[in-house]
């Protein structure tokens, strides 16, 4: 994926993203500034979703997010490390 991309909701809806997914992306994007952990649960409580609903859909935006993310572990939940 470029990093020149316009924005992510332009990134994330050419690569096919549904809409969770999308949300999850621009949650991230705005919450994260250099190098930040995120926990499941946390995200899924900032987006109205479940832990389990975010990570089910961590692949997909993973894969097609302007910026780094990977699961870091599972203590309490999973974390996730992201990288912008």
């Amino acid at each position: 994926m470029s990093a020149t991309a316009a924005s992510t909701g332009e990134t994330a809806e050419a690569s096919g993203l549904n809409e969770k997914q999308r949300r999850i992306v621009d949650h991230l994007e705005r919450e994260a500034d250099g190098t930040d952990y995120f926990k499941s649960r946390g995200i899924g409580e900032a987006l109205d979703m479940s832990a389990k609903e975010v990570g089910a859909n961590m692949r997909a935006v993973r894969e097609a997010a302007p910026f780094e993310i990977e699961k870091w572990g599972y203590s309490s939940g999973t974390t996730w490390k992201v990288t912008i």
